[in-house]
């Protein structure tokens, strides 16, 4: 049949009386309809009304016609309702545009449609936080619905109505009235007929069912996972599992193989979890299912187990696992146990850790035979109830565990444990309590140190180190440069300049040893020993408080997020300390060493220094009261803090407060809400800064498009150009798993007219991007270094160095003009001092660690870097106070592959990368170049001047002659040859300009030769090459990293970096263990004696000479030595422009 011109003669039968002349009409427009629609549409309510008459045989066909004109006229929710109605004749197997976006349109409504489940109890909103907020203050739902504007990053339009990336609050529970209404004007709402229909329902269920059907039988089980995730559909999520297993065993009926389906599906769920859901709630519930299919599986992932667990903080689960694996015996499962507690101890809390090693079985020896008191012991050291412990022990309940399992598990840990197990308990107890990671770490940093010391020597000569800012931008860098690596050879070898530190810069050169020695466990405290506190002898002159001030704080740098001996030993000295200084570096390494650990006492003791209303040491307690209730959310702190921030007077204070609070937050997501809310209506523009910080803190990593709106929100339009800075740098912790996107996002703030909003651009940029060698942040951020504005172009420096950090040309062409560029900085007499200080901090962190430390906000696992992020969050604030800039150690990650036996011992073996040897290298090392040093430029001689010396050398000779005193042979030959060319002056500088001009050429030859000969080198290169243990391996190398099938040693999982535990092929066979040297290299600290009873200068010098000389008694000594300058007194003058006159600016080159 030809196809139609016109649909007028058809449509006219549509008004026939006789059904078969209707359904002849039908048919005919069903097959034309994509071309005669615009002629069907005036008619479209006789087709609706054959629709509805229960009498038409062809009811089905009717709606299909219907849906068809209703889609051509883009009206898809009717098109939609009309297509359920069509029921078998709507075909989804049948590819075409209608049908899929019916399908499409279907699968929308279904999610939105399973949305009207009321919401579950993990969804609740928090407990009301009591503070001096007013109650009138902003709710979450109003505030992201004002945030749509034009910046806004991500377009609702391109997403699905109900999508997890669009849905606007995640706190407020879902109305089902809003979207039973019909009411176009909200997102996500449903046609008035699908909501009121139960047939369309059916229909629609019917439709998504058979979608999934084909789904299952096409292997698509990850589209079914998504709209089961969108959906908030946990049956389907498990049936979607479920049958990907069964299928699996069906392929697999009657052969070897492993199960592997199912449980690729749920890693999938897990980072659907982490990386796409942003509600808490659901993902909690999500975990808990996937929890519950890994224990049902034969053979789990005990990994993928341990992961969920640390997700949903269950230090119960955790130990009893570590027990389940140690208990089976066998050597395999014994290392995936020690691979676990080395991830928990990566990923945890040190409150988390704690409970799991308490959990853990005791010795014999301990349960045999208990201390009389030992019942009022552990009554006294119980600790007191806290408000989380109600939630964690909710969870406990519901977290889908039988109760004879659990029953099971403690009868197993009263059992007494063989001799085998014990020693694994005790290897587990060692690996938690983190001193094997922070070992091996140490070691790794200080065998593989590459550090370049003439560029700290550069840095060193290139500043003026009687200047205050100065003095502590050389003492950063080289903080940085060897943070870890246990050298501090620097500053034993420059004991002058150590010297001219005075006040605040001795107390961050005293500090920088911290970082230094970060990890130094077993020798931390005996290095310190002659900075720390004393009691004071008679006759002997006091040390200097800043000096112990910055021991107390290095003190907790080398302990950081390490509860040891350490914790009480800075508490003891900070409880002690009369001085301000003394209690400023105490608060701070009490809350480094005891980051969240959660201790009430320690914050009581904080909290009474802090009601004595002082600002130097007010701001410093703040931020320690923050870190030891690190993400507890703990209301009474919150309130204590809010209502002291609101009575003080001292903005140092506040300020402190404001970060401690966000501390406190960190990680809570929608918990965090109300406080935020509260904070960000205060008048005082402190405490709205410290509102940002808590958003960024408490949604660092989700990528919350809630979180992202706000902070534009407040980033355009607040008031306070300190908290406009602080919202667009708290851009890059909420998007650092996801770099890409922060660039386009900051690409207009960073061409802003206020500095302060160009400067956060380039820290968002920095701390997102870290370590990648993102070039489009590059592209951004070069320009921003030649900025009008000082601190713009310190932010920018700085931030560059960050994204920079370990790559090489080889990675990214550019790292070596930036590293050029850093030097330039530095060395440039006409640049602003705040440059300056953020081009020598750069210098330190692009070669951070030795040149083998990373910047990481995430684990190698892939969670949330908890003492990375804190430390960032620290560091930035080094824009108020100089020594908080140390924290950004804490964020510093060896990147090394560490391989341990069952024995916890490194074996000496060899693993494979699959490159090129050149492309994950070293970067080279800094070329000393003596021309580089200032020289003198030739002044320009008269020729008075020189007819003057002429006739003086002649009256010189004329006497020597007639002295009778004649020398033949005359000292100074070609001093005459030289002073008869001074009268022209000309052709011998020509000749020296002429050979530099011929040496530039020819270094530029040189310089494009070698780049090119390296690039032809780096082809010729073999591809792949071993690598021996406990080696450099970087992030971007890891997937090209194996382990030979025939080696002896081979992983109990696939590497991610970090330490990795080894199954032994050969265990009968002697091993080659290699040879640790950190331990045996640390040189010993002088004695206390030697610098207490220095009373004079002299008698110093004199006891050190005769007790045994050492680099570290002289630097201790410089450090403890009393100011002279008072605190307020006058510093060198920063250089300025003016203040310099060379021969050079006559016209001559600089």
């Amino acid at each position: 049949m030809p196809g139609l011109t016109s649909a007028a003669g058809v449509v006219g039968f549509l008004s026939e009386p006789e059904p078969e002349l209707q359904v002849f009409a039908l048919k005919v427009l069903n097959e034309e309809i994509d071309s005669l629609w615009t002629e069907v549409a005036g008619c479209v309510g006789d087709i609706e009304a054959l629709y509805e008459d229960p009498s038409f045989p062809e009811r089905e066909l009717a709606a299909l016609v219907a849906a068809k004109v209703y889609y051509n006229l883009q009206e898809y929710n009717e098109s939609m309702i009309f297509a359920l109605g069509a029921g078998k004749l709507f075909n989804i197997d049948h590819e075409g545009e209608f049908e899929d976006t019916i399908i499409s349109k279907c699968v929308d409504t279904y999610i939105a449609l399973s949305g009207t489940v009321p919401a579950s109890t993990t969804n609740q909103p928090p407990p009301q936080l009591t503070t001096a907020f007013s109650s009138n203050a902003n709710g979450a739902s109003s505030i992201s619905a004002s945030l749509a504007s034009p910046t806004t990053p991500f377009s609702q339009s391109t997403l699905p109505s109900k999508s997890l990336l669009s849905r606007q609050d995640s706190t407020t529970t879902f109305d089902p009235s809003q979207q039973m209404g019909g009411n176009p004007t909200l997102p996500g709402a449903l046609p008035a007929s699908v909501a009121s229909q139960a047939s369309v329902q059916k229909q629609l269920y019917a439709i998504i069912d058979e979608l999934f059907e084909r789904c299952f039988q096409g292997g698509s089980y990850r589209q079914v996972i998504g709209i089961a995730v969108e959906a908030r559909r946990l049956d389907v999520l498990r049936r979607a599992i479920l049958r990907a297993s069964d299928d699996e065993k069906q392929q697999l009926k009657g052969e070897n193989g492993s199960l592997i389906r199912g449980q690729d599906l749920m890693e999938y769920v897990l980072e659907i979890c982490m990386n796409v859901v942003q509600e808490r709630g659901f993902r909690n519930e999500l975990l808990r299912l996937v929890l519950d299919l890994l224990n049902d599986i034969p053979s789990p992932d005990y990994f993928s187990i341990a992961k969920c667990i640390v997700y949903l903080n269950e230090h119960t689960m955790a130990s009893g696992l570590l027990v389940q694996l140690v208990n089976k015996g066998d050597p395999k499962s014994t290392a995936i146990a020690y691979q676990i507690a080395f991830d928990l101890y990566d990923n945890s809390t040190q409150e988390f850790l704690k409970r799991v090693r308490e959990e853990l079985p005791k010795a014999p020896e301990s349960t045999v035979v208990p201390p009389a008191d030992s019942g009022d012991r552990m009554q006294e050291e119980a600790p007191e109830p806290k408000e989380s412990d109600q939630l964690l022990k909710e969870l406990d309940d519901s977290a889908g565990v039988p109760a004879a399992a659990l029953e099971g598990g403690q009868a197993k840990k009263d059992e007494a444990p063989s001799p085998e197990a014990q020693k694994a308990f005790e290897s587990i107890r060692t690996i938690l309590s983190g001193t094997k990671t922070i070992e091996l770490d140490l070691e790794f940093l200080f065998r593989s140190n590459r550090a370049d010391m003439a560029i700290l020597n550069k840095i060193r000569d290139s500043v003026e180190a009687r200047n205050s800012i100065y003095h502590t931008a050389v003492t950063l860098a080289t903080a940085f440069m060897h943070a870890g690596t246990t050298n501090d050879s620097f500053f034993r070898q420059n004991l002058e300049w150590l010297g001219k530190a005075v006040n605040w810069s001795k107390f961050t050169a005293t500090a920088a040893l911290g970082v230094i020695h970060r990890g130094n466990l077993g020798q931390g405290q005996k290095l310190l020993e002659p900075y720390l506190p004393k009691d004071q002898i008679a006759g002997a002159n006091p040390s200097s408080a800043y000096s112990q001030g910055g021991s107390l704080y290095a003190l907790g740098l080398i302990y950081a997020n390490h509860e040891t001996f350490a914790l009480d030993l800075i508490r003891d000295h900070f409880k002690k300390a009369t001085e301000e200084v003394v209690q400023h570096g105490g608060a701070l390494g009490l809350g480094v060493a005891g980051m969240a650990t959660g201790d009430e006492s320690i914050y009581e003791d904080l909290k009474s220094v802090l009601y004595t209303d002082s600002a130097l040491n007010g701001e410093a307690v703040g931020i320690a009261m923050g870190l030891i209730m690190l993400g507890t959310g703990d209301i009474k702190a919150l309130e204590d803090m809010i209502q002291y921030a609101h009575d003080t007077q001292h903005e140092k204070i506040v300020r402190g407060l404001a970060l401690g609070m966000a501390l406190i937050m960190y990680g809570r997501q929608e918990g965090a809400d109300e406080l935020v809310n509260g904070l960000l209506d205060d008048p005082d523009p402190i405490l709205r800064y410290g509102g940002i910080q808590t958003w960024a803190l408490a949604y660092c990593g989700t990528g919350s498009n809630k979180a992202v709106r706000k902070l534009l929100h407040v980033a355009v339009s607040d008031v306070s150009d300190d908290v406009r800075r602080i919202a667009v740098m708290s851009l890059g912790f909420i998007l650092f798993r996801k770099p890409s996107s922060v660039p386009r996002m900051v690409e207009l703030l960073s061409e802003s007219y206020n500095p302060h909003v160009r400067y956060g651009a380039a820290m968002a940029l920095g701390i997102s991007c870290a370590g990648t060698g993102l070039d489009e942040a590059i592209d951004l951020l070069e320009p921003m270094i030649k900025d009008p504005t000082d601190f713009v172009r310190q932010g920018a420096l700085i931030s560059l160095s960050m994204i920079m950090v370990q790559q090489n040309e080889a990675m990214n062409p550019k790292v070596g003009t930036i590293r050029k560029t850093l030097l330039k900085a530095i060395s440039d007499r006409h640049e602003d001092a705040m440059t300056k200080f953020g081009s020598a901090i750069a210098l330190g962190v692009i070669d951070a660690g030795g040149r083998n430390c990373t910047i990481s906000l995430q684990t190698q696992t892939g969670n949330l870097n908890m003492s990375g992020i804190v430390g960032m969050a620290v560091f930035t604030q080094y824009w108020y106070w100089f020594p908080l800039t140390h924290f950004l150690s804490l964020s510093f990650t060896p990147t090394a592959i560490v391989g341990l036996d069952q024995d916890l011992e490194v074996p000496s073996f060899k693993f494979h990368s699959a490159t090129r040897p050149s492309l994950f290298d070293y970067p080279p090392e800094q070329e000393a170049k003596h021309e580089d040093a200032p020289e003198k430029v030739k002044t320009a001689v008269l020729s008075t001047t020189a007819q003057a010396k002429r006739r003086a050398q002649k009256k010189e000779k004329q006497q020597r002659r007639e002295s009778m005193d004649i020398d033949q042979t005359p000292t100074t030959p070609k001093t005459t040859h030289l002073d008869d060319k001074m009268d022209t002056d000309e052709p011998a500088p020509k000749t020296e300009e002429g050979q530099d001009a011929e040496k530039v050429d020819g270094e530029k030859k040189d310089g494009e030769a070698p780049l090119e000969s390296a690039r032809k080198r780096m082809e010729k290169e073999k591809v792949g090459y071993q690598l021996e243990n406990m080696s450099r391996v970087l992030p971007a190398q890891r997937k090209f990293i194996s382990f030979p099938a025939e080696g002896r040693y081979q992983p109990v999982k696939k590497p991610t970096g970090g330490v990795i535990l080894l199954t032994d092929s050969t265990p009968s066979e002697p091993k080659s263990l290699m040879e640790l040297k950190a331990k045996k290299a640390v040189k010993p600290a002088a004695a206390p004696a030697t610098l207490q009873d220095r009373v004079t200068e002299a008698l110093g010098q004199q006891e050190a000479a005769d007790r045994e000389h050492s680099g570290a008694a002289e630097a201790a000594g410089v450090l403890t030595a009393v100011d002279e300058d008072p605190e307020g007194g006058e510093e060198a003058e920063v250089p300025r422009e003016f203040d310099y006159f060379t021969d050079e600016e006559g016209g001559g080159q600089e």
